[in-house]
């Protein structure tokens, strides 16, 4: 008898631990399926991230950056009818600081080899007006300055905005 009752309370037991596991389980259920589920998209889908979203829209400001720098759209955009050496000079070394300072937190976001090519490309374009306004006669007119330049860049064998932009592309493409 003793053993009938002991197998019995161990039955009960048993079946109250299943129900007690069972009943555990269905309501977690959801919850460990939404860690795993979480813990493996994040391992996955990094490009999903807001991380990545953010080095993206830093390159893509990197390249308007760029592309606004670039003497031969700088130029068009500030030279109007008559304007004088100093006053383009100093609007094209306005508009690049100003653009620059617009941007200089992307370096945040983009390697550091590429964050230093931008930052030499506006101080060599800085230098490239300054220099050109240096060769010229104090007579000179903005669109002196402006043919100028632009005859140095046609002289230059590589385009240096041209590489600058190439290479913030491959820092694009090694995030993919």
């Amino acid at each position: 008898m003793d053993l009938q009752k002991f197998l019995t309370e161990a039955g009960i037991l048993v079946i109250g631990g299943v129900v007690t596991v069972s009943a555990a389980y269905y309501l977690i259920k959801d919850d460990i399926k939404t860690y795993f589920r979480l813990k493996f998209s994040d391992q996955k889908n990094e490009k999903d991230s807001p991380l990545l979203s953010l080095r993206l829209q830093a390159h893509e400001r990197l390249i308007v950056f760029v592309e606004r720098i670039n003497p031969s759209n700088l130029f068009i955009r500030l030279h109007h009818q008559g304007i004088s050496l100093p006053e383009l000079q100093a609007a094209v070394l306005n508009e690049i600081r100003s653009e620059y300072q617009h941007n200089i937190t992307q370096q945040l976001y983009v390697s550091s080899s590429t964050w230093d090519v931008v930052k030499n490309l506006k101080e060599d374009t800085i230098a490239m007006v300054n220099n050109g306004v240096k060769n010229l006669p104090q007579d000179a007119t903005g669109v002196d300055l402006s043919r100028k330049v632009l005859q140095h860049m046609a002289g230059i064998e590589n385009n240096p905005y041209d590489l600058t932009l190439d290479l913030i592309k491959k820092d694009i493409h090694q995030l993919f």
